[in-house]
């Protein structure tokens, strides 16, 4: 929440809680109630498409979302290297309202604008007007209003929520109110409006566009650095028409520079670049994991439990572990998991934390409990449990606890004296 919350701060369906998707019921029964009452010549493939681009925007985002905090716990090239208080975490859950908000104004639009009906796959002219109206007036008329947004009255209302994060993540760049929401949806509609209007927008030029938002939002986020040095020693001009992380990391601890949305030429040519964008981004692609005080070695249990990792659907992980009918949906998701894990050959870091100056790690085995009981894998449990303590002995870690293993060996030796002991009683 803002420091001093204004006016739209809160989205209209925040009561809803976990049944907020049914704001986009009346739209899909309409699409659904055209097709099945017009003819296939009649349907409008443009309404048809909103509700798959609705859902590949979510998988897009979870996918960075996951990616993200994989390459956090390994701890390589951080930027800022602290860990996520659970208020952030809270404070995120709900980064999708974004995406149900322009999926219903994407519905209206639709419906009411008479051009936006029926739109070709491709047009060459409008895929080009729209990465150049993007370029200019989309990205100059951010700058402005994110300096705006940065004034104390308008900062103190709205764009405090957004600076709350000081570790970012990709969903951070989201994490906006209500009303400052509406005032990016305007400013994003430039394109989309302009090529439906002119009678040149396509699938692929209004899809590709919200993809490009969604992946260009996430990826500066992350707070780690993956664009190397060589590519703005061969190519110099590329770091003033697009942003990295470290980038957009400077913003978000330095609050008054680095204000531009994507191209950072904006920045330069108004003097708000950060002195140190060069030097942080060379620093964190040579950043190496600190090493741990304390290192606690555990496993997955049943097959379920991946979805408990924080790598993964936060509404899974936070919740206790219990069996939901909609987890059968997920079996696909399940077995793809075990046997990832089935032919890992060594141990990953879930998460790390920091208390004060200790710093604490969590490794798992990847082996599920079951796995345990299988005697022809008790040589490769003991190798990856031996690589683990060689790794963390390597790295200076001065306590390791084997957590959840010391249960699984009670269960691998009751197991054991239970089939010695059916032995004896058959002879």
């Amino acid at each position: 929440m803002a420091t001093n919350p204004g006016i739209l701060t809160e989205w209209p369906w925040q009561h809803l809680g976990r049944f907020k998707y049914i704001v986009l019921a009346p739209f899909v029964a309409d699409t659904i109630y055209s097709m099945a009452t017009k003819d296939k010549s009649e349907w409008d493939i443009t309404n048809i498409l909103i509700l798959p681009l609705i859902i590949w925007r979510m998988i897009h985002d979870q996918m960075w979302i996951s990616f993200s905090r994989y390459q956090t716990a390994r701890g390589k090239n951080r930027i800022v290297d602290k860990s996520i208080e659970f208020e952030q975490v809270d404070r995120e859950r709900n980064w999708d309202d974004q995406i149900l908000f322009n999926g219903i104004l994407f519905y209206l639009g639709s419906k009411y604008l008479p051009l936006a009906k029926n739109l070709p796959f491709w047009r060459t002219d409008g895929v080009i007007f729209t990465i150049l109206l993007h370029a200019g007036p989309v990205e100059f008329l951010y700058y402005w209003l994110h300096r705006a947004l940065h004034h104390h009255y308008l900062y103190s209302r709205y764009h405090s929520h957004h600076h709350s994060s000081i570790v970012t993540e990709p969903i951070t760049s989201v994490i906006h109110p209500f009303g400052e929401h509406i005032a990016y949806f305007i400013l994003f509609a430039i394109p989309l409006l302009t090529i439906v209007q002119t009678g040149t927008a396509s699938i692929v030029a209004v899809a590709g566009y919200i993809t490009y938002l969604d992946l260009m939002n996430n990826m500066g986020h992350c707070n780690f650095e993956f664009f190397p040095k060589w590519l703005f020693r061969v190519f110099p001009f590329i770091k003033y028409i697009m942003y990295t992380p470290s980038f957009h990391s400077l913003h978000h601890t330095q609050f008054r520079t680095n204000l531009s949305l994507f191209m950072p030429i904006y920045d330069l040519m108004y003097g708000t670049m950060d002195k140190a964008s060069d030097s942080l981004h060379e620093s964190s692609l040579g950043r190496i994991d600190n090493s741990p005080h304390v290192v606690y070695l555990t496993h997955p249990t049943t097959l379920d439990s991946v979805y408990h990792l924080h790598v993964g659907f936060a509404s899974f992980a936070s919740d206790p572990y219990k069996s939901k009918w909609y987890m059968w949906m997920l079996w696909p998701l399940t077995l793809w998991s075990m046997l990832l894990t089935w032919v890992s050959g060594h141990s990953f870091v879930v998460e790390r934390n920091i208390f004060n100056h200790l710093k604490m790690q969590t490794w798992a085995i990847p082996r599920y409990r079951f796995q345990y009981l299988l005697p022809w894998q008790k040589e490769k449990i003991n190798s990856l449990i031996e690589d683990a303590i060689l790794e963390a002995d390597e790295a200076g870690v001065k306590v390791m606890s084997l957590g959840l293993l010391n249960q699984v060996l009670s269960y691998f030796l009751l197991f054991n004296y239970t089939i010695w002991s059916f032995s004896l009683s058959s002879r």
